[in-house]
């Protein structure tokens, strides 16, 4: 029996994403799409890929719990998600949320949905928060070598300008961009913080916005407790993520341009300073699926018991 599933936020890059992969799910129904602005317009008309007749709502955190769906993904900015998530406690509490902000991911009460790191947890839950773009990419550069770090990893992060999201800024204004690489909150940054608390361990980030659309690219500098032979950490990396189709391990470093439109996280790039030391990694990932829907979409898999990858084209994972 297929799960009806309703989006809250839908006008967003990600929750058009989401849209499009929920259009292939044998397992899910698109029961309802809420957007302020594009009420009463054909969802087709813009959002390619999906063929169905239902058009945009605009839905108060009371109607969407009146619809009575499994499952609600909200696709909101910070700070909006919680008027929705009480409702829906009220009115229908066993409805799975799935929140792409960052509220609730600091609270032990939601799933912090990682799967590659936090799958032995998430299946049946119906609270689950999903990770940040940069957050997921940072986590899965650096988790292998958790416990062999001598103080805090230093990120350098660049993402295409639809991670800030379509409300106009000077960080998704492609003229202010162009020829530009924009830093911004480099200091307490939410992934800093979210990934910092997820690992155990401190990391400082430094995030940029480029030119490009979308895809994201971290450098991972880690100083290590011991000397490692590079032979060492391609084999530790490899073995971590040995069965893991949304995470490829490379010798090379990867590119933002090659992981566009693709569903999982590419890491490589591995550089050892002389003694051994200090390890550099680079992880590339495109913040729009692997940072947001295909995330998501592997967490609903999992809420609902369907095979984690269903719905997820997962030969996009081959570089051409």
């Amino acid at each position: 029996m297929r799960k009806s599933l309703g989006i809250v936020g839908a006008r967003g890059h990600v929750g058009g994403e989401l849209i499009r992969l929920l259009a292939g799910h044998p397992g899910f129904t698109l029961a309802f799409v809420s957007s302020r602005e594009l009420a009463g317009r054909p969802v087709k008309d813009h959002f390619a890929g999906f063929d169905g007749q239902l058009a945009f709502e605009n839905l108060d955190p009371a109607a969407v719990a009146g619809k009575g769906a499994d499952a609600v993904v909200l696709a909101l900015p910070n700070g909006k998600a919680a008027p929705y998530v009480a409702a829906i406690e009220e009115a229908a509490p066993e409805t799975v949320i799935i929140d792409l902000s960052a509220d609730y991911r600091f609270d032990d009460g939601w799933h912090y949905g990682l799967p590659e790191l936090t799958r032995s947890h998430g299946v049946g839950t119906t609270r689950i928060s999903n990770p940040g773009c940069y957050a997921t990419a940072m986590q899965l550069a650096l988790a292998p070598m958790l416990g062999d770090l001598d103080g805090p990893a230093q990120c350098f992060g660049v993402s295409g300008y639809s991670g800030a999201g379509t409300t106009p800024s000077d960080r998704n204004d492609p003229d202010k961009l162009r020829d530009n690489l924009m830093p911004y909150s480099l200091v307490g940054h939410v992934h800093e913080r979210e990934v910092s608390r997820r690992l155990g361990h401190p990391v400082e980030f430094l995030p940029h916005v480029a030119p490009h659309f979308r895809g994201l690219t971290i450098t991972a500098n880690l100083h290590l407790s011991r000397p490692f032979a590079l032979d060492e950490v391609k084999a530790r990396y490899r073995e971590r993520y040995a069965g893991e189709p949304l995470v490829r391990v490379i010798d090379e470093a990867p590119w933002v341009s090659a992981i566009a439109g693709r569903h999982h996280v590419e890491i490589g790039g591995f550089a050892l300073s002389e003694d051994g030391r200090r390890l550099v990694v680079v992880a590339t990932e495109d913040n729009l699926l692997k940072g947001a829907a295909t995330q998501a979409l592997q967490n609903l898999n999992l809420a609902f018991g369907f095979d984690e990858l269903t719905g997820i084209p997962v030969e996009t994972a081959e570089r051409p």
